[in-house]
């Protein structure tokens, strides 16, 4: 099955229309107001209605209110909550039970030698670097332990991202992830998409 693709920290509704035109699988919209990603979420309803149903949208949370992730999820804005911070297992679950399906992250330190999935996880897993500002740094971690991850969780979505860009994507494809998140590698400015590094990933993906 091939790779998927998601672009994450999308801020202008021609990339978000121009990313589903293209067939990239999902965008990720950052709703935490600490990155430099950030879109309001009133900002973006207007393309994230428009690209329903042709593109999966992802909502990308730190620490949120849960009755604010709700509500954004309620509206139809969103198809999955990404919870980025340090949101525990009553977070979780109350989101399970609403309906709303999670992508949770793992964020790999540098010292890390394996990474252990949280026993509340949801069955979408992204592995990312831990840095300062909750990804989107362009940094990289050890990609063997991701590789274990894979092979250890066969039953788990798992997402890869941090540092990746059109130069080493097949490396990272390779480890088969079932979706790769890039958001620095991808773009001229942060939230601004590059999509000549775009299309050269897409090729790579398609070209596995």
């Amino acid at each position: 099955m091939r790779c998927k693709l998601k672009v994450c920290g999308v801020t202008q509704a021609t990339d978000a229309v121009r990313l589903a035109a293209l067939g990239v699988d999902a965008i990720g919209v950052n709703f935490w107001k600490g990155s430099k990603r950030y879109i309001d979420p009133h900002d973006a309803k207007p393309f994230l209605n428009e690209i329903k149903g042709s593109i999966l949208r992802v909502g990308v949370f730190v620490d949120e209110e849960i009755s604010r992730v709700k509500e954004i999820y309620e509206e139809g804005l969103i198809d999955v909550a990404q919870l980025h911070g340090n949101e525990d297992r009553s977070y979780h679950e109350e989101l399970v039970e609403s309906g709303i399906n999670l992508i949770q992250v793992i964020r790999v330190m540098k010292e890390d030698t394996e990474i252990k999935k949280p026993t509340y996880g949801a069955s979408k897993i992204l592995l990312d670097s831990h840095v300062s500002g909750y990804g989107g740094a362009g940094e990289s971690f050890d990609w063997n332990l991701a590789r274990k991850f894979i092979i250890a969780n066969p039953e788990s979505e798992v997402i890869l991202a941090g540092g990746i860009t059109p130069e080493n994507i097949a490396q990272a494809a390779a480890i088969k992830p079932a979706m790769i998140d890039v958001a620095s590698g991808a773009e001229t400015s942060p939230g601004i998409k590059d999509f000549i590094l775009i299309g050269k990933m897409l090729d790579s993906l398609k070209n596995m």
